[in-house]
């Protein structure tokens, strides 16, 4: 069964479109909405999300299911709620299709990032994951400016000269029409055939999953936080374990911290300090322990 995953920002056909035209399988839509902005962006989204889940339905024959992302600009929450969705497919089985299109780029990187996290820690499901962007035939803010334009001439005529009405009525067909097109449609028009498919699938690297002993030390980081060497760290990690603290456990901290430093995984930081090194969790380990805490 196939999942798409597609947060909705001002944008209607990049969402819908591309899946109709590729005649991709579509079986469960989950369609994450903001709660953030001004009133009229937050109505606004949600109407397009209104129209969208009748669409999928009628159209693809899909269930769908709306949830709101409370903060639109809060990376660390999306990318944890983005990470659990994904996670909970995956685990019922489903494929995975994440649009990254629309939304602010907070929640496009946060869930890029998400499905990239799983798909190196979920070996076996790497090929079930897939994180696309579609682009648009036409942005319709480029229409609206010159429209504006437009009015601005017409208005400075009525000002200065008079101008006749049938002028006017033929300014005012062409902004209604645009304006119900916005309306109708968001912020861009189409979905944009790029060699001969309408979804551009964005590559995620392939890194290697956290090993059990590597989990330990990714939750250890992330309660004490900063260690002010390995050493101080192994003898930490010795002590919660009630294991004797010997040079084969300290040696083998140190191996699995360098598994997962700068080098290998990235999850850990490691900043010279004197003879030792200060270790701690980098931005991705942070968001890793963040999106595992109730495997802790």
């Amino acid at each position: 069964m196939q999942t798409h995953v597609v947060p909705v920002g001002f944008d209607y056909d990049r969402l819908i479109a591309p899946l109709v035209r590729d005649q991709l399988d579509v079986d469960r839509v989950i369609l994450l909405e903001g709660a953030v902005g001004s009133e009229a962006n937050v109505e606004y989204s949600r109407r397009l999300s209104r129209k969208l889940e009748k669409d999928f339905r009628n159209l693809l024959g899909a269930e769908t299911e709306r949830l709101v992302l409370e903060n639109v600009y809060d990376y660390d929450a999306a990318f944890e709620q983005a990470y659990r969705l994904i996670d909970a497919e995956l685990d019922a089985g489903n494929e995975v299709w994440v649009n990254v299109s629309a939304m602010p780029r907070t929640v496009s990187f946060a869930v890029a990032t998400a499905a990239n996290s799983l798909m190196a820690e979920r070996e076996d499901d790497r090929r079930e994951v897939h994180t696309y962007y579609t682009a648009p035939e036409k942005y319709l803010e480029t229409e609206l400016a010159e429209e504006l334009r437009r009015e601005i001439d017409l208005l400075e005529d009525v000002r200065d000269d008079g101008v006749g009405p049938e002028r006017i009525e033929r300014r005012l067909d062409t902004v209604r029409e645009l304006v119900d097109e916005f309306d109708e449609r968001g912020t861009t028009i189409g979905a944009k055939e790029i060699d001969g498919r309408h979804i551009v699938e964005l590559p995620i690297d392939s890194f290697s999953n956290v090993k059990p002993f590597e989990k330990l030390i990714l939750f250890k980081l992330g309660e004490d936080g900063t260690f002010e060497s390995v050493s101080e760290l192994a003898d930490a990690l010795a002590t919660e374990l009630n294991e004797e603290y010997t040079d084969s456990f300290r040696s083998k901290v140190i191996y699995n911290v360098d598994r997962l430093g700068p080098g290998g995984k990235g999850y850990v930081e490691r900043e010279p300090h004197g003879k030792s090194y200060r270790t701690r969790l980098s931005r991705i380990g942070e968001l890793w322990v963040r999106a595992h805490a109730d495997e802790e």
